[in-house]
Protein backbone atom coordinates (compact mmCIF):
# COMPACT_ATOMS: atom_id res chain seq x y z
CA UNK A 1 0.00 0.00 0.00
CA UNK A 2 1.44 3.45 -0.87
CA UNK A 3 0.09 6.44 0.14
CA UNK A 4 1.23 10.22 0.88
CA UNK A 5 1.23 11.15 5.18
CA UNK A 6 1.89 14.01 6.29
CA UNK A 7 4.62 14.77 9.50
CA UNK A 8 4.94 17.93 11.65
CA UNK A 9 8.26 19.19 11.91
CA UNK A 10 9.38 22.17 13.84
CA UNK A 11 9.53 24.34 10.34
CA UNK A 12 6.27 23.34 9.19
CA UNK A 13 4.39 20.70 7.93
CA UNK A 14 6.40 18.16 5.49
CA UNK A 15 4.75 15.34 3.27
CA UNK A 16 6.15 12.11 3.45
CA UNK A 17 5.81 8.94 0.61
CA UNK A 18 4.41 5.67 2.45
CA UNK A 19 4.60 2.46 0.51
CA UNK A 20 4.10 -0.18 3.30
CA UNK A 21 4.47 -4.28 2.82
CA UNK A 22 2.16 -6.71 3.13
CA UNK A 23 2.22 -7.93 6.44
CA UNK A 24 3.30 -5.39 9.30
CA UNK A 25 6.56 -4.68 9.08
CA UNK A 26 9.05 -4.40 11.84
CA UNK A 27 11.68 -2.79 9.96
CA UNK A 28 11.82 0.56 8.45
CA UNK A 29 14.13 2.50 6.21
CA UNK A 30 14.04 6.45 4.89
CA UNK A 31 14.39 7.27 1.17
CA UNK A 32 15.74 10.08 0.70
CA UNK A 33 15.52 12.02 -2.14
CA UNK A 34 17.70 13.27 -4.97
CA UNK A 35 18.12 16.97 -5.70
CA UNK A 36 14.49 16.72 -7.57
CA UNK A 37 12.20 16.12 -5.13
CA UNK A 38 10.29 12.93 -3.86
CA UNK A 39 9.95 11.93 -7.76
CA UNK A 40 8.42 8.91 -9.44
CA UNK A 41 11.92 7.69 -9.14
CA UNK A 42 12.09 7.89 -5.25
CA UNK A 43 8.78 6.77 -4.64
CA UNK A 44 9.47 3.53 -6.78
CA UNK A 45 12.59 2.65 -4.58
CA UNK A 46 10.72 3.27 -1.92
CA UNK A 47 7.96 0.40 -3.51
CA UNK A 48 11.00 -1.85 -3.41
CA UNK A 49 12.07 -2.02 -0.27
CA UNK A 50 8.44 -2.53 0.37
CA UNK A 51 8.39 -5.43 -1.29
CA UNK A 52 11.36 -6.65 0.62
CA UNK A 53 9.50 -5.99 3.95
CA UNK A 54 10.51 -2.19 4.98
CA UNK A 55 8.27 0.16 5.96
CA UNK A 56 10.03 2.72 3.62
CA UNK A 57 9.19 6.54 4.01
CA UNK A 58 10.67 9.05 1.48
CA UNK A 59 10.13 12.91 2.93
CA UNK A 60 9.69 15.79 1.10
CA UNK A 61 13.07 17.94 1.92
CA UNK A 62 12.03 20.36 -0.22
CA UNK A 63 8.86 21.38 2.20
CA UNK A 64 9.81 24.58 3.11
CA UNK A 65 9.64 26.35 -0.21
CA UNK A 66 6.67 24.44 -1.71
CA UNK A 67 8.05 23.27 -4.67
CA UNK A 68 7.47 19.36 -5.31
CA UNK A 69 9.73 17.76 -7.76
CA UNK A 70 11.60 19.24 -10.70
CA UNK A 71 12.06 17.17 -13.86
CA UNK A 72 15.66 15.78 -14.52
CA UNK A 73 16.71 18.82 -16.71
CA UNK A 74 16.14 21.51 -14.23
CA UNK A 75 19.07 21.11 -12.64
CA UNK A 76 20.05 24.63 -12.45
CA UNK A 77 16.68 25.37 -10.37
CA UNK A 78 17.48 22.59 -7.87
CA UNK A 79 21.07 23.56 -7.20
CA UNK A 80 19.78 26.59 -4.84
CA UNK A 81 17.09 24.55 -3.41
CA UNK A 82 19.43 21.56 -2.02
CA UNK A 83 22.05 24.28 -1.44
CA UNK A 84 19.68 26.01 1.34
CA UNK A 85 19.14 22.80 3.05
CA UNK A 86 22.00 22.50 5.67
CA UNK A 87 22.51 19.91 8.88
CA UNK A 88 20.23 21.69 10.68
CA UNK A 89 17.54 21.82 8.45
CA UNK A 90 17.98 17.85 7.85
CA UNK A 91 18.68 16.81 11.17
CA UNK A 92 15.10 18.24 11.69
CA UNK A 93 13.16 16.87 9.08
CA UNK A 94 14.93 13.14 9.42
CA UNK A 95 14.27 13.21 13.89
CA UNK A 96 10.45 14.11 12.89
CA UNK A 97 10.27 11.10 10.35
CA UNK A 98 12.13 8.85 13.50
CA UNK A 99 9.46 10.24 15.81
CA UNK A 100 6.83 9.08 13.25
CA UNK A 101 7.91 5.96 13.00
CA UNK A 102 9.00 5.21 16.58
CA UNK A 103 4.81 6.43 17.32
CA UNK A 104 4.27 3.32 14.15
CA UNK A 105 6.39 0.94 16.80
CA UNK A 106 10.06 1.09 14.74
CA UNK A 107 12.60 2.92 16.70
CA UNK A 108 15.64 4.44 15.63
CA UNK A 109 17.65 0.90 15.73
CA UNK A 110 14.87 -0.59 13.39
CA UNK A 111 15.59 1.68 11.21
CA UNK A 112 18.10 2.38 8.04
CA UNK A 113 18.38 5.76 6.18
CA UNK A 114 19.56 5.28 2.71
CA UNK A 115 20.13 8.68 0.24
CA UNK A 116 20.62 9.33 -3.40
CA UNK A 117 23.02 12.34 -4.66
CA UNK A 118 21.99 15.59 -2.68
CA UNK A 119 19.86 12.70 -0.21
CA UNK A 120 23.37 11.12 -0.09
CA UNK A 121 24.96 14.08 1.67
CA UNK A 122 21.75 14.33 3.55
CA UNK A 123 21.95 10.64 4.88
CA UNK A 124 25.74 10.83 5.69
CA UNK A 125 24.64 13.66 7.78
CA UNK A 126 21.41 11.88 9.61
CA UNK A 127 24.34 9.92 10.41
CA UNK A 128 26.64 12.08 12.11
CA UNK A 129 23.61 14.15 13.96
CA UNK A 130 21.71 10.85 15.43
CA UNK A 131 22.58 8.42 16.94
CA UNK A 132 21.19 4.50 17.74
CA UNK A 133 20.02 4.28 13.53
CA UNK A 134 20.58 0.69 12.31
CA UNK A 135 22.55 1.77 8.85
CA UNK A 136 23.22 4.14 6.61
CA UNK A 137 23.75 3.77 2.93
CA UNK A 138 25.07 6.61 0.95
CA UNK A 139 24.32 6.35 -2.63
CA UNK A 140 27.13 8.88 -4.77
CA UNK A 141 26.63 11.78 -2.30
CA UNK A 142 28.69 15.15 -3.27
CA UNK A 143 29.53 17.54 -0.75
CA UNK A 144 30.20 15.23 2.08
CA UNK A 145 33.72 16.09 2.14
CA UNK A 146 33.72 20.08 1.34
CA UNK A 147 31.52 22.68 0.33
CA UNK A 148 29.17 25.02 2.57
CA UNK A 149 27.26 22.10 4.02
CA UNK A 150 30.19 19.65 4.35
CA UNK A 151 30.00 17.29 7.76
CA UNK A 152 32.92 15.21 7.49
CA UNK A 153 34.35 16.93 10.37
CA UNK A 154 31.66 15.22 12.11
CA UNK A 155 32.19 11.74 11.29
CA UNK A 156 33.64 11.21 14.74
CA UNK A 157 29.91 11.01 15.81
CA UNK A 158 28.86 7.72 13.85
CA UNK A 159 27.64 5.16 15.74
CA UNK A 160 26.03 3.27 12.92
CA UNK A 161 27.94 1.29 10.28
CA UNK A 162 27.73 2.30 6.81
CA UNK A 163 27.80 1.31 2.61
CA UNK A 164 28.91 4.22 0.12
CA UNK A 165 29.08 3.79 -3.18
CA UNK A 166 30.80 6.13 -5.62
CA UNK A 167 30.91 6.43 -9.48
CA UNK A 168 35.01 6.20 -10.30
CA UNK A 169 33.80 9.03 -13.36
CA UNK A 170 32.05 11.64 -11.04
CA UNK A 171 32.86 14.74 -11.56
CA UNK A 172 30.68 15.70 -8.25
CA UNK A 173 32.73 13.26 -5.80
CA UNK A 174 36.26 13.44 -6.87
CA UNK A 175 39.28 11.27 -6.02
CA UNK A 176 40.58 13.38 -3.07
CA UNK A 177 37.27 13.43 -1.33
CA UNK A 178 36.68 9.67 -1.50
CA UNK A 179 40.10 9.25 0.14
CA UNK A 180 39.24 12.21 2.62
CA UNK A 181 35.83 10.05 3.47
CA UNK A 182 38.37 6.88 3.68
CA UNK A 183 40.68 8.80 6.33
CA UNK A 184 37.76 10.08 8.53
CA UNK A 185 36.09 7.11 8.81
CA UNK A 186 38.89 4.87 9.43
CA UNK A 187 40.23 7.27 11.75
CA UNK A 188 37.08 7.68 13.83
CA UNK A 189 36.90 3.58 13.86
CA UNK A 190 33.42 3.68 11.92
CA UNK A 191 32.19 0.36 10.93
CA UNK A 192 32.15 1.49 7.00
CA UNK A 193 32.89 0.29 4.06
CA UNK A 194 33.30 2.56 0.58
CA UNK A 195 32.98 0.59 -3.23
CA UNK A 196 34.23 3.11 -6.11
CA UNK A 197 32.49 1.40 -9.39
CA UNK A 198 34.77 1.57 -12.92
CA UNK A 199 32.82 2.82 -15.80
CA UNK A 200 30.36 4.78 -13.50
CA UNK A 201 29.69 8.39 -12.67
CA UNK A 202 27.24 10.44 -11.27
CA UNK A 203 23.59 8.75 -10.70
CA UNK A 204 25.03 5.52 -12.29
CA UNK A 205 22.42 3.59 -10.35
CA UNK A 206 19.10 5.85 -11.60
CA UNK A 207 17.69 3.75 -14.45
CA UNK A 208 15.23 6.33 -14.39
CA UNK A 209 17.59 8.66 -15.96
CA UNK A 210 19.02 6.51 -19.32
CA UNK A 211 22.10 8.44 -19.96
CA UNK A 212 23.64 8.22 -16.88
CA UNK A 213 22.38 4.55 -15.69
CA UNK A 214 24.92 1.99 -15.43
CA UNK A 215 23.05 -1.70 -15.13
CA UNK A 216 26.45 -3.72 -14.51
CA UNK A 217 27.60 -1.01 -11.42
CA UNK A 218 23.80 -0.17 -10.65
CA UNK A 219 22.75 -3.78 -10.07
CA UNK A 220 26.11 -4.30 -7.72
CA UNK A 221 25.67 -1.46 -5.94
CA UNK A 222 22.18 -2.66 -5.21
CA UNK A 223 22.48 -6.66 -4.58
CA UNK A 224 25.64 -5.10 -1.69
CA UNK A 225 23.16 -2.53 0.10
CA UNK A 226 20.57 -5.74 0.10
CA UNK A 227 23.00 -7.69 1.89
CA UNK A 228 24.53 -4.47 3.99
CA UNK A 229 21.09 -4.12 5.54
CA UNK A 230 19.89 -7.83 5.55
CA UNK A 231 23.25 -7.91 7.73
CA UNK A 232 22.29 -4.80 10.26
CA UNK A 233 18.79 -4.72 9.63
CA UNK A 234 17.58 -8.22 9.79
CA UNK A 235 13.87 -9.36 8.91
CA UNK A 236 12.56 -10.94 12.56
CA UNK A 237 11.29 -14.61 12.30
CA UNK A 238 7.72 -13.33 12.38
CA UNK A 239 8.66 -11.30 9.07
CA UNK A 240 10.29 -14.23 7.16
CA UNK A 241 7.64 -16.53 8.08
Amino acid sequence: MTEWITVETADGPMRVYAARPDAPADRAVVVLQEAFGVNDHIQDIARRFAARGFLALAPDLFHRTGVATLGYDQHAEAMPLIGAIGPDAITTDITSVLDHLAIEGLPAARTAIVGFCFGGRAAFTTATAIPGLAATVVFYGPGIAAGPHAVLDRAKSIDAPMLLHVGADDPTIPTDHVKAIDTALQNTGTDYEQHVYDNAGHAFACDARPHMYRPDPAETAWTRTHAFLDRHLPATAAESR
